[in-house]
């Protein structure tokens, strides 16, 4: 029989329809998998050894849990992992760097049945859920299959936790379905024991952001990029990670002539719209090579690290916007003087301690021109700026091992239980 709340579920996708059908119509997310999105797809093999289901729901998770996979298969007992992502650019760049290595399935609707198929073809014997995402249906099947589920790596940001407050018996009883929540600071540990996980329950951990911001001074495929889109490497590029829609016209001004600019919006369905904001930019993902106004737009996913490693400064995108920021960790460990706009809720701890440390410079959109062309004139200061981030990102690495040993306990309990 089904369930309230699938039935729940389906009378909101119904009433919704006028809003989402033509949006995923218009994006090309109508294309998607349908059958993964129902739990449906091969049976994985028999585990010869326990087994781990690690949820991450978009490229930013994924990305997170790439040494973390690593980790749980290196160390002694060794676990299985399995990648599970929501999203279709997710699911892309699970595939990317996880085949050969891991399986890589879709996480399904929270529906019964589709949970049911999901946990009947992966076995696991615990789950990670990469940052948060707590669904009923999921937990409660997990639940009923004794599998622990923990957060690992947990954020639950002041804009979500204001969501989840508003349903607050219905919140707390989601979350007091989790065996553990491993979060990244004290802040975050606060809000998860508010929404009823005993205190117990919750470890501050650290971010394994930390962790993934690999230091280096090149990367492999940087310069072929650079050819590829004609990047002029005698002039100074600025690099825009993560932008959003509102940001790319802010940032072409704010630029100028003075420099190259190029941006890498967060989401495909903003490509398009970033390059009419750009003028005359050359699109990688239509193979132009070189542009006029030195305006230059990576419409592509997984390529945005190779871009840092050509800049002369990046500024992190979604800073400008209401929604909350990007990482900033990643530009700053390859050696990239790094700018930050006002809005940072997403990442409040990291962004506070880089600064403090003297890793990073925050500034508002009416002053971003002024503070890009100040750095580039001034190579002392962006020095510093690199020497004082990658400093502080070195005492805070190491959140991935915890987060292993504290999966790899759950599981060996779960598949020995």
């Amino acid at each position: 029989m089904p369930r309230p709340i699938d039935a729940a579920y389906l009378a909101a996708a119904i009433v919704a329809s006028p809003l989402w059908l033509p949006r995923m119509i218009s994006t090309g997310k109508i294309r998607t998998d349908w059958p993964a999105r129902f739990g449906r797809g091969r049976n994985l093999p028999k585990a010869d050894r326990p087994r781990v289901l690690l949820h991450a729901v978009s490229v930013g998770e994924v990305n997170a849990t790439d040494l973390l996979v690593d980790e749980l298969q290196r160390e002694d007992p060794a676990i299985e992992p399995v990648v599970a992502t929501t999203t279709d650019t997710g699911f892309a760049r699970a595939i990317a760097i996880f085949e050969g290595r891991c399986p890589v399935v879709r996480y399904p609707f929270d529906t019964s049945g589709a949970v049911r198929r999901l946990l009947d073809r992966v076995q696991p014997d615990a789950i990670g859920l990469i940052e948060l995402e707590v669904w009923p249906s999921f937990l409660r099947e997990a639940a009923k299959r004794g599998i622990p589920v923990a957060v690992v790596n947990g954020r639950l940001s002041e804009r979500s936790h204001r969501r989840y407050s508003r349903i607050g018996p219905i919140a707390r009883s989601l979350f007091r379905r989790l065996t553990l929540a491993a979060v990244q600071d004290d802040t975050y540990a606060d809000r998860f024991r508010s929404m009823g996980i005993a205190s117990d329950r919750v470890e501050v951990t650290g971010s394994m952001k930390w962790d993934t911001a690999r230091i280096a001074d090149d990367v492999p495929g940087a310069d072929d990029l650079a050819h590829a889109m004609g990047i002029d490497r005698n002039r100074p590029l600025v690099v825009a990670g993560s932008t959003a829609p509102i940001e790319h016209r802010l940032l072409h001004e704010a630029v100028g002539e003075h420099a190259q600019l190029l941006c890498a919006p967060r989401r495909p369905e903003w490509f398009d719209a970033a390059a009419a904001d750009l003028p005359g930019c050359a699109r990688r993902s239509t193979g132009e090579r070189g542009s006029s106004s030195g305006r230059f737009l990576l419409d592509t996913i997984g390529e945005l690290r190779m871009a840092y490693a050509l800049a002369d400064i990046v500024v992190i995108g979604r800073t400008f916007s209401d929604l909350g920021g990007s990482d900033m960790i990643e530009p700053i460990a390859l050696g990239k003087p790094t700018i930050i706009g006002p809005d940072v809720t997403n990442f409040t701890a990291i962004a506070s301690d880089l600064q403090e440390a003297g890793g990073l410079v925050q500034t508002t959109p009416e002053r971003l021109g002024r503070d890009v062309r100040d750095l580039l004139a001034d190579t002392g200061r962006a020095e510093e700026l690199v020497r004082d981030g990658r400093t502080y990102i070195r005492t805070r690495q190491g959140a991935t091992s915890r987060h292993s040993a504290i999966l790899r306990d759950l599981a060996t309990r779960g598949a020995n239980g």
